[in-house]
């Protein structure tokens, strides 16, 4: 491509952001017109990695909503779930980058770069972000029936023997690497047990067929606050504003801080001036009054912002979970 082209389509793109963001078709080149002119003109799709039922659909379904509203069109959520959320993931790198498509994903889409030794898509050049969403503070928590209630008892369970092990989301998602960096930190061999999303893995926890987890605290509050969970800490920083009387992990003397973040992304090629209203529409969703009180009834934090913060925020994310991964020698069979 030469100088003069390459200066054409940025302004072509540039002109086609201010249309939209104004809500007026774009009537420039060709290719680009056809699938930028009158955006949307038929429903959008939304695909969540996860199983219906977790933080992850839960947000993605909120947001769709004031979204479909915004637009004039519906936000189909498509739950494709599978392979560590590389399924639904890759569905949407594969898919046309008309603006029709979008896949919510979380801290596994970090994890998996360093993780999976061979993905079918490039996670840096095969989709680019649109939009970071929200954050849910883990806890780690256990069944009454262990008998654990602080890292203390867990430690003197593993010292008496028996098979400790602790539920994840499935491989390659926060719950997984939380759950290995505490085995690491403590020196314990505790064993993992993936399932496809938090809501089977939290019902085998409440069964009492696994003894650990990190959780998305939004759904584990109920049953922490019922007693058919035990809250052993939660892996914050400083003491959760959503639950400021239970300990931290750090307090205990473990300081692991584990979370679950969903943003928005599309296929690579996806026109500029889509995916900025695409952004500036999922801000505003977030800034609403219904998914404001949403949030802070689950709490959930909220995390707009632009499509290269969210990029910046996807580079730190990898670069995170790549040294939890290689210190402790983590596979997808792990």
């Amino acid at each position: 491509m030469s100088a003069l082209q390459a200066q054409r389509r940025q302004l072509l793109n540039r002109t086609a952001t201010a249309a939209l963001a104004a809500g007026l078709p774009w009537l420039g080149q060709a290719g680009v017109a056809r699938a930028q002119q009158g955006w949307p003109t038929r429903p959008l799709r939304a695909v969540v990695p996860f199983p219906a039922g977790g933080t992850t659909d839960h947000v993605t379904r909120l947001v769709a909503q004031e979204v479909s509203r915004a637009l004039g069109q519906a936000v189909v959520v498509d739950n494709k779930p599978g392979g560590g959320t590389v399924i639904g993931v890759d569905a949407v790198a594969k898919s046309a980058p008309d603006g029709y498509s979008f896949v919510t994903v979380a801290n596994s889409f970090a994890a998996n770069v360093t993780l999976v030794k061979k993905l079918p898509y490039d996670a840096l050049k095969d989709l680019r972000p649109v939009a970071l969403m929200g954050m849910s503070e883990h806890v780690l928590a256990t069944h009454p029936g262990s008998g654990i209630r602080t890292l203390a008892d867990l430690r003197a369970a593993a010292v008496k023997g028996g098979t400790l092990s602790y539920a994840s989301f499935g491989n390659g998602t926060s719950a997984h690497l939380s759950g290995a960096a505490l085995a690491l930190h403590m020196g314990l061999p505790l064993v993992h047990v993936p399932y496809k999303g938090q809501a089977p893995a939290l019902n085998d926890l409440l069964g009492g067929q696994v003894t650990l987890m990190f959780g998305n605290w939004p759904e584990f509050r109920t049953h922490v606050q019922s007693g058919r969970l035990v809250a052993i800490g939660m892996a914050t920083a400083k003491r959760s504003v959503y639950a400021p009387e239970i300990p931290t992990l750090a307090e205990q003397g473990i300081a692991i801080e584990s979370n679950s973040w969903n943003g928005m992304l599309a296929p690579a090629a996806t026109p500029d001036a889509v995916v900025q209203r695409m952004n500036a529409e999922v801000n505003k969703a977030l800034a609403s009054a219904v998914v404001t009180e949403a949030f802070r009834q689950g709490g959930i934090a909220s995390l707009s912002g632009t499509p290269e913060r969210f990029a910046a925020f996807i580079r730190s994310e990898i670069e995170k979970y790549a040294q939890v991964i290689r210190q402790a020698n983590i596979s997808m069979d792990s």
